[in-house]
């Protein structure tokens, strides 16, 4: 689809959605996140986001933030959306339906929904009942959004993402040893990114070995559902899913509509994503020492990084003086 022209006040607006969509984050999930505002005359007198799935939708928030006084100027605003309003009834009625009902003459979206039930009903219906709508503002970055929400409905598998902490010298593990590489701030915010994702998973020798909870004790939100990758896995915890081959556990997520898989596993089942494609960022901690100045002349053998295949390395951060890469898979669609 061909972004139109923009003009300077449609962009401070769907800007202002992307703002609004953010604070879904966590909550708003398996459901995308969506930021909306109406705007008259220049004044925004409403806006909302999608807070929580199963509650009202972005377009139901910011309509119902609008005061008494300035109920009269629907009929003369525009709402800004960073995503298509839906067309069809799930666990609250039809968006589009709702902005008819109110009057509204305009109808800004920032890109179409590619769930199956809307895919530009939507905006035709919209359309149908006399509104002015425009499609494709700051459309890469509304994609982008819910790169996650996207990947589950074109690629029809999660959206995966990997893991793991390293030393300077390209050390993740040490065998029959417990090597600790983030600090306590890192270790919070692997847990912030756990309360992101709806599963978890690890190796079978990360599980037997490490036994570890895989929850957010040091995060708030929920708790991601823990899979285990591997054969003959002995006494699998109560509650964990457990399946044989990389192709199972997309295919068996996706059937179970879980649309994002975070990947904490050791180098052998990180690799294993990474050599099928199967997965579509990565963030990389650095730790603040190497592993051979701090050996102190143990001779133990160390498991170094997974090897990357077509990947390319989109942004770095320092957080607490510890170094983050954020990568990307190439192939993969946003």
């Amino acid at each position: 689809m061909l972004q139109p022209d923009l003009n300077a006040e449609d962009i401070i607006y769907m800007r202002r959605c992307l703002q609004l969509a953010r604070n879904g984050q966590q909550n708003a999930q398996p459901n995308p996140m969506v930021g909306a505002v109406v705007v008259c005359n220049g004044r925004i007198i409403g806006e909302g986001y999608h807070v929580r799935c199963g509650e009202g939708h972005a377009e139901v928030n910011a309509l119902a933030s609008v005061k008494q006084e300035d109920v009269h100027l629907l009929k003369e605003s525009t709402i800004y959306v960073s995503l298509e309003p839906c067309s069809h009834y799930g666990k609250t009625p039809p968006c589009a339906d709702l902005i008819i009902s109110k009057g509204l003459k305009r109808c800004v979206v920032g890109c179409v929904d590619p769930f199956a039930k809307v895919q530009g009903r939507g905006i035709q219906k919209l359309r149908d009942a006399g509104i002015e709508v425009t499609v494709g503002v700051l459309v890469d970055e509304c994609r982008a959004l819910n790169k996650r929400f996207m990947t589950f409905h074109q690629l029809k598998r999660p959206f995966v993402t990997l893991k793991w902490a390293r030393t300077r010298d390209g050390v993740m593990g040490v065998k029959g040893e417990r090597l600790m590489i983030s600090n306590t701030y890192t270790q919070m915010l692997c847990h912030k990114r756990r309360a992101e994702h709806q599963a978890i998973l690890v190796g079978r020798k990360t599980l037997e070995e490490d036994a570890p909870s895989l929850n957010v004790r040091l995060w708030s939100g929920r708790h991601p559902q823990p899979v285990v990758l591997g054969s003959n896995v002995k006494n699998l915890p109560e509650g964990w899913w457990c399946f044989q081959t990389v192709e199972e556990v997309l295919n068996v997520l996706y059937e179970r509509g879980v649309q994002t898989l975070l990947v904490e596993g050791g180098r052998t089942t990180l690799q294993a994503f990474i050599d099928k494609g199967m997965w579509d960022e990565a963030f990389v901690e650095f730790g603040d020492f190497s592993w051979a100045d701090n050996a102190d002349g143990k001779d133990c053998e160390t498991i170094l990084v997974p090897t990357w295949k077509d990947a390319e390395r989109v942004e770095d951060e320092v957080v607490m003086g510890r170094h983050i890469e954020h990568w990307k898979h190439v192939a993969a669609t946003e």
